[in-house]
């Protein structure tokens, strides 16, 4: 079941060909996605080669091949991680059970609702990157977009067999739906928020892959723990790619910070103008679009009370973020979490019934990790000799969703009027002259081991080879 069959038109690892029925409706999708990817792809990746990893097997110590493919080539298929036999459902009314092989009649809508929202990222994101590689800061950098892109494809190859194999017609239907929604479509947009947002830019990409696909990694990890056994299995192993995404993103953050620094240091000076004269972007740049990233990422973990949290934990649908290691009754009835509210103009914190919190719970595992990612980037400015360092904003700040909507919260925490809002808003959240300026520095740089200004190499390259490594054959 580990070996991956790629002498199938689909390549899989669940033994397609079993399921003549389930073959052909997905025979049926695949031009529809390849007509998707056509449109809504990588733009101008079609004819050269590019230097991208392939799963294999699903054996994390040696799943992936690294090879020359097209773009368009890329043989995206349908793998899951091996079923562990007798597998039970571990947190919530149906502890202790087996776990479902086949939908349950009664959790059919839930689970077939969460499916479409994890499948509807995938392509958004690809939808948002698109353009990106026009402007890329180097060869290496391109080819990780593209595997990156490559990746969200394919995972939207695995929420549309759950749907196809599972869900019957509405999943069928479900499954057309995600290519035609468009990210930030005015009238087909994209489900959530986030992934109707602007990537404009390669520092945009970077901090998007670092938080947003951070989310990615809490909702999957959350999946997998779920009752509903294809689905954790199939979440399982997009969490072994999901792992690539974020280090796109937190090792391309770091080397603008780090050429950031270099300058600083050459010219002797903090100052942001002097700094953007010198083609680099000032660490208050990089503080605004943290802010923003960061603040849209964690609306995606939904509101602070949900009653649909609560449904999804005690029907065995999705867990918490590594249930296993969790030291309570795995059933939370009786337990209570701090939420925040606002009273008389500040931030207080109150108790609520934990299954009422569990997006709260999540948010707040999301938080922590993403916290020590940025004290890995203090550490270049700090190694530089700079005093700067950034923060991640509270998470009260610039939300947008559940009790906190629409409440000014400053960067520190401080609830603060609507006037004061405006008046700093600038200072906090990028503003359309920071996006200007780094708009400008975008220029596509794509000889092997050379960089665009703003951005350092990276230390080593993909998959042990050379920085100047010929990562993309244009001929």
């Amino acid at each position: 079941m580990s070996s991956i069959n790629y002498s199938e038109k689909i390549p899989n690892n669940v033994d397609l060909a079993g399921d003549r029925t389930l073959q052909r409706a997905l025979e049926q999708w695949q031009p529809n996605f390849l007509a998707w990817w056509g449109d809504m792809g990588p733009e101008g990746s079609q004819g050269f080669d590019v230097y991208l990893r392939t799963a294999t097997s699903v054996d994390p110590k040696g799943w992936a091949q690294f090879g020359y493919v097209k773009m368009p080539d890329y043989r995206w298929g349908i793998f899951l991680n091996p079923a562990e036999e007798g597998r039970r459902i571990h947190f919530g009314d149906h502890l202790g059970e087996p776990a479902w092989q086949s939908v349950p009649g009664e959790h059919r809508a839930n689970l077939r609702r969460i499916i479409v929202t994890q499948g509807d990222t995938e392509p958004a994101s690809v939808e948002q990157q698109r353009h990106l590689g026009l402007t890329a800061p180097s060869m290496y950098d391109l080819r990780n977009l593209f595997q990156v892109n490559v990746e969200e494809g394919r995972h939207l190859w695995a929420m549309v067999y759950l749907l196809h194999r599972h869900f019957g017609r509405d999943g069928r239907e479900e499954a057309e739906a995600l290519l035609e929604r468009r990210s930030g479509d005015a009238d087909n947009p994209r489900i959530l928020g986030a992934f109707n947002e602007r990537t404009p830019d390669w520092l945009s990409f970077f901090m998007f892959t670092y938080f947003t696909d951070r989310d990615g990694k809490f909702q999957l990890c959350a999946l997998a723990e779920s009752g509903f056994d294809p689905l954790a299995r199939t979440t399982r192993f997009m969490l072994t790619e999901e792992a690539h995404h974020m280090f796109v993103g937190e090792s391309g953050v770091s080397r603008v910070i780090q050429r950031t620094c270099e300058v600083m240091n050459e010219l002797g000076t903090d100052d942001p103008a002097r700094l953007r004269a010198a083609g680099v972007i000032d660490l208050p740049t990089i503080q605004r679009y943290l802010n923003f990233h960061f603040s849209v990422t964690i609306d995606l973990f939904g509101a602070d009370q949900s009653s649909n949290a609560a449904i999804f934990y005690s029907t065995g649908i999705k867990g918490r973020f590594e249930e296993g290691k969790r030291a309570d009754d795995h059933v939370l009835k009786s337990d209570s979490y701090r939420v925040l509210e606002v009273v008389d103009g500040a931030l207080v914190e109150k108790e609520v019934p934990m299954l009422n919190a569990l997006n709260e719970v999540l948010r707040d595992d999301f938080i922590k990790d993403s916290i020590g990612g940025v004290s890995r980037w203090n550490k270049v400015i700090e190694k530089a000799g700079q005093p700067f360092r950034l923060q991640v904003p509270h998470k009260a700040f610039n939300r947008r969703i559940g009790g906190l909507s629409g409440v000014r919260v400053s960067p520190a925490g401080e609830v603060v009027s609507e006037a004061q809002w405006r008046e700093n808003e600038s200072r906090w959240l990028a503003n359309e002259d920071d996006r200007a300026f780094v708009a400008s520095l975008m220029g596509r740089v794509v000889e092997p081991g050379r960089f665009a200004n703003w951005i350092a190499p990276p230390m080593i390259g993909i998959n042990r080879q050379p920085v100047d490594f010929e990562y993309i054959r244009f001929n």
